[in-house]
């Protein structure tokens, strides 16, 4: 296992490579120039050429590119533009905020989404079925930026319930919450219920049935710890799609995460701040996918056993190998 782990960990080596020179390259190559942006409109020349000069930016790309990725590896994002702050205290600064929103998004997604698909599988074409059916399709389709403005038209400047912009206490994450996790809620649900529906009609269910269990120990116990596998990639991919998705909502409710930083950060061509929040989420999604696969080896027996017997079988061959 510890041989695996340490084999995703090297994988993700030339993935944030390549997320980062995706990144530089658009940053680089984008028009407009971050001295008019920082400076503003009444700078001259000469002001210009020295912000470039003391931001490195008269380099050619190669060797920015170089010099970055070398800062990088030793946990050095550069200076932003426009705050003169090392970029890894404004991304630290501002991650809390986008993971909790996250977290709690995706905790309303699996609870609700795992419950709805379960008794949508067992009430299978029923008013019930059919009317969770069309909620995730609707789900699936809404485009978040306008969900998100609707719900604060109704339930903020309408009904007054909720506040419509900020994180102060706990009613202002109701909203946005709830708007992040709109697409998840609709993919758990509906993989859910697919996944359950194959569980349902299999032997060992009947079998158990005919045991005299109960139907929720059935249905619990046997069907959905068998299905809950794909529920599990699709609940973590998820919450990997949470962080780097939330720039949108963030941007709709006025929140300081990380996603409105990389925003406001575009909108300047702050390419340090840009490229190295990108690169943080991209870390945290690559983490997150290899807790995935851990998680994988912890709920099914089977994938723990491959490992187990491929252990065992490399030992076998070098006692093997030792006698002759």
């Amino acid at each position: 296992m510890l041989r695996y782990i340490f084999k995703r960990i090297l994988m993700m080596i030339p993935v944030m490579i390549g997320v980062t020179l995706i990144t530089f390259s658009m940053m680089y190559f984008s028009p407009g120039e971050p001295a008019d942006y920082i400076l503003g409109e009444l700078a001259t020349e000469e002001d210009k050429a020295l912000f470039n000069e003391q931001n490195g930016l008269n380099r050619p790309f190669l060797v920015r590119f170089v010099n970055y990725i070398v800062d990088a590896v030793q946990g050095d994002f550069g200076i932003s533009y426009s705050t003169r702050q090392p970029v890894i205290n404004e991304i630290l600064a501002s991650f809390p905020t986008t993971m909790k929103l996250s977290l709690y998004a995706e905790i309303f997604a699996v609870v609700l989404g795992i419950t709805l698909g379960v008794i949508s599988a067992v009430k299978q074409y029923s008013f019930i079925d059919n009317f969770t059916r069309i909620l995730a399709m609707i789900g699936v389709s809404l485009p978040s930026f306008w969900e998100g403005l609707m719900l604060i038209i109704l339930f903020s400047v309408v009904l007054g319930w909720l506040p419509p912009s900020g994180l102060t206490s706990w009613k202002h994450y109701i909203l946005p919450a709830f708007t992040l996790s709109t697409w998840g809620l609709a993919a758990c649900m509906r993989m859910t219920r697919s996944s359950m529906l194959e569980a349902i009609r299999e032997d060992y269910v009947r079998t158990a049935r005919a045991k005299g269990q109960t139907e929720f120990v059935v249905i619990m116990k046997h069907a959905f710890r068998n299905a809950v596998l794909p529920i599990i990639t699709v609940a973590g991919t998820d919450f990997a799609k949470l962080l780097g998705g939330a720039a949108v909502i963030e941007t709709v409710f006025s929140i300081n995460g990380i996603g409105k930083l990389i925003v406001d950060a575009i909108n300047t061509k702050n390419a340090p701040l840009v490229q190295g929040g990108i690169l943080f989420v991209a870390v945290a999604m690559s983490l997150i996918n290899l807790l995935i696969d851990l998680v994988y080896a912890f709920v099914d027996p089977r994938i723990r056993s491959q490992y187990s017997s491929g252990k065992r079988l490399k030992s076998k061959s070098g006692k093997k190998a030792t006698v002759s």
